[in-house]
């Protein structure tokens, strides 16, 4: 029974960083892909960054790229997500997501992840 917890959500200010973790369980960690997704209100759900189980190869959005960095520690069955330079459109609820592959073949595509936490609300404002 996979279980995926989001936390360090919070309000911060343009230009401000701010680092998620995600916390995992019920799963082999090292058997899945990782990914981050965001979905802001009115809006579809999208990809943020993936990052593959054994050799850490990393996929960004366009949006994030060069601003935010993806991580995970297999050892503690963990990913973050460290946001720099936020801006206001990067508000949204983010979630964490876990697929039954190795690779992120298709990283972006929604359907294709297997198990989902429940989010953590980014709120970048002045």
């Amino acid at each position: 029974q996979a279980h995926l917890v989001e936390t360090g959500g919070g309000l911060v200010q343009p230009g401000g960083s701010l680092r998620l973790s995600c916390a995992t369980s019920g799963f082999i960690f090292d058997s899945r892909c990782m990914g981050w997704f965001r979905q802001a209100p009115g809006k579809e759900r999208e990809a943020v960054a993936s990052i593959n189980a054994i050799h850490h190869s990393t996929n960004y959005a366009e949006s994030v790229k060069g601003r935010f960095t993806i991580s995970r520690d297999n050892a503690n069955n963990m990913v973050y997500l460290r946001m720099e330079s936020l801006k206001p459109e990067d508000t949204a609820v983010y979630y964490c997501a876990a697929r039954r592959s190795q690779e992120c073949y298709y990283w972006d595509y929604v359907p294709g992840y297997d198990d989902w936490g429940q989010g953590t609300q980014v709120t970048v404002s002045s």
